[in-house]
């Protein structure tokens, strides 16, 4: 079973993001919006359950959803929603056979996703499929790079991130440059200095650099194609190998420039 498929909103983008936007839930839940505490919560279960954020998973969506209202001033960054408070958030495991989990996530009483997690030495080979979440505009270039936040969020910066950055901002703003005191430009500078510190802990990691990466950046766009091909040859370009880091910049651009074009005719500008 795959996780529940999102469906797109019918606000137009004048309303916040609301759960029943991006979830096949009802009721209450479903016409609340979703608030980067409620994401938090959730990142947390993941987290506890896991050991790390699932890559397109319920946690993945609501953090970028919240991004967004929280952007566009639609909700308080500190509200959370009564039903997190008063119900919780929760990560269910059962055993289904030859080691497979099911995992049922849930807000409250409403099931938010449903997958199956394959066993602990296939998991880096088969992520869940992800769960696209459809906004009026499409996901934008900042929004893909907080979603970078997630998947990739533990890598320290090195020069491929750098540079896969420095091209999304620029695309991203049209100015054709990086800004100073930007996200491109914190970008190039934790790369520079990981680049002299040894031990990876006290290196600067892509989540300290790409949270709220739609705030730094002041201005954004949807993702496209060849937004996406920019960031791709950009992070390739810097790697010895010519390969793009799983799960980094390049792989949420390139995503996110699947699904705005996949839903590009049902979208309204």
């Amino acid at each position: 079973m795959s996780q529940q498929q999102a469906r797109r909103p019918e606000s137009g983008g004048q309303e916040p993001i609301k759960y029943g936007d991006v979830f096949d839930v009802s009721g209450q839940l479903a016409a609340k919006p979703i608030t980067q505490q409620d994401a938090a919560a959730m990142q947390s279960a993941e987290n506890t359950a896991f050991g790390q954020t699932i890559k397109g998973g319920p946690a993945a969506v609501m953090q970028s959803a919240a991004a967004r209202n929280v952007r566009n001033a639609r909700v308080d960054p500190d509200n959370v929603t009564d039903v997190v408070t008063e119900q919780g958030v929760s990560v269910k495991e059962d055993d289904v056979i030859a080691g497979h989990t099911f995992v049922t996530e849930a807000v409250g009483a409403d099931v938010v996703g449903q997958y199956i997690r394959p066993p602990a030495e296939e998991k880096t080979l088969s992520p869940p499929p992800p769960t696209p979440v459809f906004v009026s505009d499409g996901i934008t270039i900042g929004e893909a790079l907080e979603a970078t936040a997630i998947s990739a969020g533990d890598k320290p910066v090195d020069q491929s991130d750098a540079a896969a950055i420095q091209a999304a901002e620029v695309r991203a703003t049209g100015l054709g440059q990086i800004l100073p005191g930007g996200v491109g430009a914190d970008a190039q500078r934790a790369a520079d200095i990981n680049s002299r510190t040894t031990r990876d802990e006290f290196k600067t990691k892509i989540a300290d650099v790409l949270t709220d990466a739609s705030w730094k950046m002041g201005d954004d766009k949807p993702v496209t194609v060849e937004d996406a091909a920019g960031v791709v040859n950009a992070e390739a370009r810097n790697k010895e190998d010519l390969a793009t880091h799983p799960g980094g910049v390049a792989a949420s651009m390139a995503a996110a420039a699947g699904i705005n074009q996949e839903t590009a005719f049902n979208i309204t500008v």
